[in-house]
């Protein structure tokens, strides 16, 4: 029996311009319906520019018949029932709040529904993946998260540092999330969630999205195969109901390319060892309930992985009072 599955991505990143075409979304689009998270903005940019981008992607949404801004759950499962694509945003830094927590409210009155505080290196919120010295959340990070939960959006993460992973998962009040994170158990590199982290963001409901970077994956492999076996292993660590998917496609991925390849210092060893980064295309997240189904997952696991968990947490989150 064929079941139509909604397909949660939790992060995938049209071109940060205005000019970006939102239509290319649509290579998310499967019988289940497709809720796709775009990135808006993180570490360098501005509150400004920020704007610019949300009203660009709001009105490229607005153009397409077949797409819908997912601001509600009942927003996802409209297009759950016909097919179509829901679409909200994240932001990969909080420094584009420039410091005043009202911005929270007015980037989630815009669509922003999921944000993590730092992106890879240490700001006024908490310390970065790539931080050398790990001094977690500050002062001003766990203010963040308060807010964070009396607005309704997703506390997230990624890119933060172990200790700043933890702090978020003592703190919040509601499940929080890794957006786009594989785990370090099974390939080790310092984007990669720990097992303590893990389960930490589990306690709180939260839910771990397995990303398609191949350089997080595995070495430099964005197959359907090596992202399975980090769903997998966090599926036997957490439970299935704490396991999700999120791409992290680039859909500028060949400007990425050419950027590494142009001005390699700007990059730490780990993402350049293996040359220009893999990305899995839309198409090879579309393969991913069909590969877990070859592997034995009961149908209840795959819904939830799928989607599933990641709807549950917007359940939770995004109508706080």
């Amino acid at each position: 029996m064929t079941v139509d599955r909604l397909l949660w991505e939790q992060h995938t990143c049209l071109p940060l311009s205005a000019r970006a075409r939102v239509g290319d979304l649509r290579r998310y689009r499967r019988p289940g319906g497709t809720f796709a998270s775009v990135n808006v903005g993180y570490a360098p940019h501005s509150a400004d520019e920020v704007r610019t981008f949300l009203a660009a992607f709001r009105a490229g949404v607005a153009l397409e018949e077949d797409m819908v801004l997912g601001e509600s759950v009942a927003d996802i499962d409209l297009v759950h029932r016909d097919g179509g694509i829901a679409v909200a945003f994240d932001l990969e830094d909080s420094g584009p709040l420039e410091g005043d927590l009202g911005r929270v409210r007015e980037f989630f009155d815009l669509g922003v529904r999921t944000m993590l505080p730092t992106y890879n290196l240490r700001n006024a919120a908490g310390s970065g993946c790539l931080d050398e010295v790990d001094e977690g959340l500050t002062a001003y990070g766990r203010d963040l998260v308060r807010e964070m939960n009396a607005v309704g959006m997703v506390v997230d993460g990624s890119h933060c540092s172990i200790r700043t992973g933890l702090d978020l998962a003592e703190v919040t009040q509601r499940p929080m999330v890794y957006s786009h994170s594989s785990m370090r158990a099974v390939w080790d590199h310092p984007r990669n969630v720990t097992d303590e982290q893990a389960r930490a963001c589990a306690a709180t409901g939260g839910v771990i999205g397995i990303t398609g970077v191949g350089i997080f994956l595995g070495p430099n492999d964005a197959s359907v195969e090596a992202l399975v076996r980090h769903i997998d292993y966090a599926v036997e660590l957490v439970g299935p109901d704490h396991v999700g998917v999120a791409s992290d496609f680039a859909f500028d991925h060949e400007d990425l390319v050419q950027e590494m390849t142009t001005n390699p210092e700007l990059f730490p060893e780990s993402y350049t060892r293996w040359g220009p980064i893999e990305l899995m295309p839309p198409e090879g997240l579309l393969q991913v309930e069909a590969a877990l189904e070859a592997r034995g997952y009961p149908a209840d696991a795959v819904t939830a992985v799928l989607g599933g968990n990641f709807r549950r947490v917007a359940t939770e989150v995004w109508s706080a009072p």
